[in-house]
């Protein structure tokens, strides 16, 4: 086994302190010969992590086909050091891989005592939102602006280790310790997207919110609801936008430093307000209503009916906020078996911060990937 141990610089771009304490923190990547931990090998883990005011870089590299058992026992030695581990896609792929292999030697070691926290998994929600063409690290680096020199995938690099192994060139070994190490070197890089889960996570404080009206394609107006809204938790590094779909209505959300603006098609018209206990309602056919039998025992038999869950309703006509879920106790629908409910639409629905923030995050969940 060959062990690197080196101080390596990398820039500050993000709030380390919001992972862990700083010096607690362990970024790791691993290189391995196939994708099943159970007919593949371990053949280099690398790490880099915060000691003596300087970020350094350790890389523990199997030489030789035997030394596995020995990469796996220097890491897992060295991670007792710290409490939180940072990794891209380390949840679906590099630890359950580490843990077959551990099984394999019989080694009982565990990341039980630390903080897992994926940059894939964290950013994944929100790759519709930022228009990601894949979540792939490479691709995450290029919406940063992030360009790296290793032209090579790990997939690639196996053929490498074999042909190192038979040759024991220096040139194929420097190739296989470089991708390992822009890896670990572009993980700090690409900690800025997190910005994003950051801001939406956290609450938003209302900044402003208009009505106004936009034609639709027959030339009608179209109520149109700009919600602007801001954060004091995060700003992102880049502007994005996107089209978000909520039933039938159009929405738009843009995000530029820490604000969040949300444009939402209003529904113009009538709509009805269904009753879940319709055994105690009369409908009236002839007034299109229901109501309670309280008072329906005054109305004539043959003006009334038992009302059914579709029929018992009232009927409003105004201005009708979509929402997916029952943020505002009194929904409408246009038919009762519909997922997409309305809220009459005034601005004293978003004067409640609490209700603004379940709104904002009921909008973009629709748009989650």
């Amino acid at each position: 086994m060959i062990t690197v141990h080196k101080t390596v610089s990398l820039p500050d771009t993000y709030p380390l302190r919001r992972l862990g304490p700083l010096e607690k923190l362990l970024f790791f990547d691993i290189e391995t010969t196939g994708f099943s931990g159970d007919y593949s090998r371990l053949y280099l883990i690398g790490c880099t992590f915060f000691r003596d005011g300087n970020w350094q870089l350790i890389q523990w590299f199997a030489d030789r086909p035997d030394a596995e058992e020995a990469l796996l026992t220097a890491f897992f030695g060295f991670l007792k050091e710290f409490t939180v581990i940072v990794h891209f896609n380390g949840d679906g792929f590099d630890i359950p891989y580490l843990m077959k292999r551990c099984r394999a030697y019989g080694l009982e070691y565990d990341f039980s005592a630390v903080k897992s926290i994926d940059i894939y998994r964290r950013i994944k929600p929100y790759r519709r939102l930022l228009e990601l063409d894949s979540l792939k690290q490479k691709s995450i680096e290029r919406f940063l602006g992030v360009f790296r020199e290793d032209p090579y995938s790990g997939g690639q690099l196996i053929e490498v280790y074999q042909d190192y192994l038979l040759s024991r060139e220096d040139r194929l070994y420097d190739m296989l310790m470089l991708h390992n190490r822009e890896d670990l070197e572009g993980m700090p890089l690409i900690l800025p997207v997190l910005n994003y889960p950051d801001l939406l996570e956290h609450d938003f404080s209302l900044k402003s919110q208009t009505v106004r009206q936009n034609p639709d394609p027959s030339g009608e107006p179209q109520p149109i609801l700009v919600l602007c809204a801001e954060s004091d938790y995060a700003a992102v590094p880049r502007s994005v936008s996107a089209n978000i779909r909520l039933g039938a209505h159009n929405c738009r959300a843009e995000i530029a430093q820490n604000r969040l603006t949300l444009e939402i098609g209003l529904y113009k018209g009538t709509l009805r307000h269904y009753y879940a206990d319709y055994q105690n309602y009369y409908y009236l056919p002839f007034e299109d209503t229901a109501i309670h039998k309280s008072v329906g025992e005054f109305v004539e038999k043959s003006a009334r009916k038992k009302a059914t869950a579709q029929t018992c309703y009232t009927k409003k006509t105004g201005l009708f906020l979509p929402q997916e879920g029952d943020i505002w106790p009194e929904t409408f629908k246009n038919g009762c078996r519909d997922k997409l409910s309305y809220a009459e639409y005034s601005e004293e629905l978003f004067l409640d911060r609490k209700k603004l923030n379940l709104y904002l995050r009921n909008i973009l969940n629709s748009n989650r990937a």
